[in-house]
């Protein structure tokens, strides 16, 4: 059976030390802002967009890419991680739909969240998480590991 895959892009957003996430309500779990990929945009450019759209915040991308003398090119930020997710399965169990998902983080200035969006998550689906709160919540452990480093990559980052 053939496997759908989309392109997908996921922003760990970080503020003082804690990080955002929202309940997905077709998921079930707790994840970052981050959707799918327009064919007219690229990846680091769709995360931004979905930051924007889901929590109304303008978020700066912790790592960019060294230029490279390109006359034809540019470097483009690098995801932090490129993951393949199932999203949907077949009844035999094999994946029938994947995302091939662009992991950044960023920076934000404010925990105020206001999706610039009418059909996205309310403000009050969101939650901060600091470290200790990621430990200790029952968050998939994916999301827990990915948190704790967005968090130490905004400490470091100059």
């Amino acid at each position: 059976m053939e496997t759908t895959r989309h392109f997908t892009t996921t922003v760990y957003i970080v503020e003082d030390d804690a990080t955002a996430l929202h309940r997905h309500e077709g998921l079930g779990i707790r994840i970052p802002p981050g959707g799918h990929i327009d064919r007219d945009e690229l990846p680091h450019e769709a995360g931004l967009r979905e930051v924007y759209e889901e929590t109304g915040l303008n978020a700066e991308l912790i790592h960019t890419s060294a230029a490279v003398d390109a006359p034809a090119g540019k470097a483009l930020p690098h995801p932090r991680y490129q993951m393949l997710y199932d999203v949907t399965s077949h009844e035999d169990g094999t994946a029938s739909h994947q995302h091939i998902d662009h992991v950044y983080y960023a920076r934000v200035d404010s925990r105020s969240i206001s999706p610039s969006e009418p059909d996205e998550a309310p403000s009050s689906a969101w939650e901060w998480y600091d470290k200790t709160d990621l430990t200790a919540s029952d968050l998939d452990p994916d999301t827990i590991q990915l948190g704790h480093e967005a968090i130490d990559a905004a400490q470091t980052h100059d």
